[in-house]
């Protein structure tokens, strides 16, 4: 799984950063899932190397106009592209789908490919073959959610250099082993699958807290991610502005991070206030984070991150 940061500032765009937008591809699926969609998100995705005809699904945490204005325009785009039919699944707060019809129906646009919009409720709100999605509560003053990208348990991996010591013919058998099958070989020896079969892997965890204040529901949700993306849209000094806004300070994004055992915090929406010519606010900020959670980091607009596939426990 692989993270790119599309876009850190906070509630307006600035010389160095654009609005809300995180994109997550899926290992060898071809697949990319955004998760927020501010205005001139589009316009990072040509920036970058993903493609708007991987798009398989875009997660809305809440309907203020930074994480949300560039949803319809990237839409509209991706029609634009030929031969792109495959569908859109996109998933909001309540009132989602009628600004998306809306929006669509008053500019006359007519999309080439079909979408779908769910509403977001507590919960698990997405099931696929390998990922699941659970959605909960954040504090923001109007509805919001942060949501979680549990990875399903991964199966052991197959011992390709002890079924050659033991001359298995390769080919369909190695898979039959390593769904881990009994075979027979042809030359009557009987191999259990199992025996060439490690431990399960437990899968990884990526979590987004949408636009909130401090919530013991964001501890919840992240518990034992691998990596947390959280809001720190103020320092710690700066809490009444904080408190007035519903947003997190560094300090609180990374207590959070450190209650839910998380293994990395990637900080991001950041005040404008904090980005001079040196953005010596913004390397105050992450100190006051990574003073009670050491791995934490700040994002940057087109910075990725791989999350590695975690090892079976010894």
């Amino acid at each position: 799984m692989k993270i790119t940061f599309l876009g850190t500032s906070a509630g307006a765009p600035t010389r160095k950063r654009n609005v809300t937008s995180i994109a997550l591809q899926l290992d060898q699926q071809s697949k990319l899932w955004l998760f927020d969609c501010g205005e001139g998100t589009q316009h990072q995705v040509l920036r970058s190397p993903l493609r708007l005809s991987q798009l398989e699904k875009i997660f809305i945490t809440h309907l203020h106009g930074d994480h949300l204005f560039g949803l319809v325009g990237l839409l509209a785009s991706r029609s634009l592209q030929d031969g792109i039919e495959t569908p859109v699944t996109i998933y909001g707060p309540q009132g989602l789908a009628e600004y998306v019809r809306c929006s669509l129906d008053t500019s006359r646009t007519r999309l080439q490919y079909p979408i779908q919009i769910e509403i977001t409720k507590p919960g698990r709100v997405c099931d696929t073959e390998r990922l699941e999605v659970f959605a909960a509560p954040m504090a923001h003053g109007i509805t919001t959610f942060g949501y979680a990208v549990c990875e399903k348990t991964l199966p052991g991996r197959f011992e390709v250099e002890r079924a050659q010591a033991l001359r298995i013919p390769e080919g369909p058998l190695y898979g039959q082993l390593k769904r881990g099958e009994t075979v027979t070989l042809p030359d009557g020896r009987t191999i259990e699958g199992a025996s060439l079969v490690g431990a399960e892997r437990q899968g990884r965890k990526i979590v987004f807290c949408g636009d909130t204040t401090f919530t013991p529901n964001a501890i919840e949700l992240a518990q034992d991610c691998d990596l947390l993306i959280h809001e720190a849209t103020y320092m710690h000094t700066d809490k009444a502005l904080a408190d007035r806004a519903n947003h997190s300070t560094a300090k609180s994004a990374a207590e959070v991070a450190l209650q839910a055992g998380a293994k990395m915090l990637a900080l991001t929406h950041f005040s404008a206030r904090y980005e001079g010519d040196t953005e010596r606010g913004l390397t105050e900020l992450l100190a006051e984070a990574q003073e009670i959670f050491p791995n934490a980091h700040l994002a940057h607009d087109m910075w990725t991150v791989s999350v590695p596939r975690r090892e079976p426990s010894p």
